[in-house]
């Protein structure tokens, strides 16, 4: 593959709290070492939805999951399948929403929480969690340090071409004390001095690296509709691609394209947005 590529998914982070409470990511962007978008997601701004459009560059409206109580095998091709048909190696390390996506449904708790299947057509080396029993008062989220190690370990032993994270963390924060609180501001606080050693140790084993949301949440901790609070994320992409200008909004079907085209495997003949880096 010409280049390897990581995507971090830190779930339902609305764009001005990236903006005002990421510290690192944003003083990357002000040295010079990274750059930074708007990133707008599909319609209906929810968490399955989103997560089916990021890889397969379509619309929930052609790819057809509705929200996270419709979630079954897609059939359009994705990141994943286009990255093995390139030869490359794929790992994921993410809700179980992702494995039913891309792999197998319904997932099966013993079967699909590791697996290593170096002859998968989509998912090589999976580590999932199913967040099950998941509601106000108890998040039922893993530590983000601990998914952050697992990604790594993965590049390391299998020296991945493309590895995928997400993270219902701030999600499952922003549902609960909703994001203009005191609760919030830590939280994404915490999380952005959980990744920053990460992404150094990323670039430095060959990786490019997105960070971004699939979604934003409202001031009542809302996500779904067309809201900018509800629909708008920011991007931030490490990697020495050109971008488009600092104003420009990417529309979540171009990260499909984008990160296929870096890696130099093949878009799929549904893939029709632009890539936006080059």
């Amino acid at each position: 593959m010409d280049r390897k590529l990581l995507l971090i998914i830190l779930d339902g982070v609305p764009h001005r709290n990236f903006r005002r409470l990421f510290g690192n990511l944003e003083g990357w962007v002000a040295s010079g070492d990274a750059c930074v978008w708007k990133h707008r997601a599909v319609l209906p701004s929810i968490s399955a939805s989103c997560y089916a459009s990021i890889h397969t560059g379509v619309t929930p409206q052609e790819h057809g999951c509705t929200g996270n109580g419709n979630v079954f095998r897609l059939s359009h091709d994705d990141v994943f399948s286009q990255v093995r048909k390139a030869g490359g190696t794929t790992g994921a390390v993410a809700h179980s929403f992702w494995s039913e996506f891309f792999n197998r449904s319904p997932f099966d708790y013993v079967r699909d929480i590791e697996y290593d299947e170096p002859e998968s057509k989509t998912i090589n080396h999976g580590r999932f969690h199913s967040m099950t029993g998941y509601g106000h008062d108890n998040q039922m989220t893993p530590s983000d340090v601990d998914l952050f190690a697992t990604l790594t370990n993965l590049c390391g032993r299998f020296d991945l071409d493309y590895g995928m994270l997400h993270t219902c963390t701030l999600d499952s924060m922003g549902h609960r004390f909703f994001h203009e609180s005191a609760e919030m501001d830590k939280a994404c606080f915490v999380m952005d001095e959980m990744l920053a050693p990460f992404i150094p140790r990323w670039r430095a084993m060959g990786y490019e690296v997105i960070v971004t949301a699939d979604h934003g949440q409202d001031e009542r901790g809302h996500h779904g509709g067309r809201h900018p609070l509800q629909q708008e994320t920011a991007l931030y992409y490490f990697g020495d691609a050109d971008g488009p200008a600092e104003d420009d909004v990417i529309d979540q079907l171009q990260l499909a394209p984008t990160i296929l085209s870096r890696l130099g495997a093949p878009l799929a003949e549904t893939m029709k947005a632009e890539a936006f880096l080059r």
